[in-house]
């Protein structure tokens, strides 16, 4: 967990105030089956596969998977610079991504992607170097990494000992 006790509330406070402004379908089926911010963190650890949402010129949807990572309470994710992602997120930063696992968790989140000059963010770089390796990619010329600022997020784990 790298998470500051500051960074815990903050996740918490979001995942209580999407929860309460969702639909009464979404609380049905989450409100008991949820998970605490400092739990969400304990389990997005390492690399997660998300399924990340952008959209076209035209406003056409488009899915596709990415390595994310839980970091400091935000996902944040990396892709080639010339992939169509990448173009639509330049144009458009409103995004999604889903991360599932079975039927045993499902994380939701929508926000903003902003892309991250990793050579201002020496901690970040390092920790994916250390995951991917140092010489993996040209960290500033092959891929762009974003972080999803989140406006909503929402876990659905009806068991945790399912995912120890």
């Amino acid at each position: 967990m790298r998470e500051t006790p500051d960074q815990l509330a903050e996740l918490q406070r979001l995942l209580e105030t999407s929860l309460a402004g969702s639909t009464a379908h979404l609380r049905s089926i989450v409100t008991e089956r949820t998970l605490t911010a400092e739990q969400v963190t304990g389990v997005l650890t390492g690399m997660c596969t998300l399924s990340l949402a952008t959209v076209t010129a035209r406003g056409e949807p488009r899915i596709s998977a990415v390595d994310g990572h839980f970091l400091h309470g935000r996902w944040i994710f990396g892709t080639a610079r010339t992939a169509a992602k990448a173009h639509h997120l330049a144009a458009r930063p409103a995004a999604s991504v889903s991360h599932l696992r079975g039927e045993d968790l499902g994380v939701f989140v929508h926000g903003r992607a902003e892309a991250i000059d990793l050579t201002a963010e020496p901690e970040v770089l390092d920790y994916l170097k250390e995951f991917y390796g140092a010489d993996a990619f040209d960290w500033t010329t092959e891929v762009v990494y974003y972080r999803l600022h989140p406006h909503f997020m929402t876990v659905y784990c009806p068991d945790l000992l399912k995912l120890s």
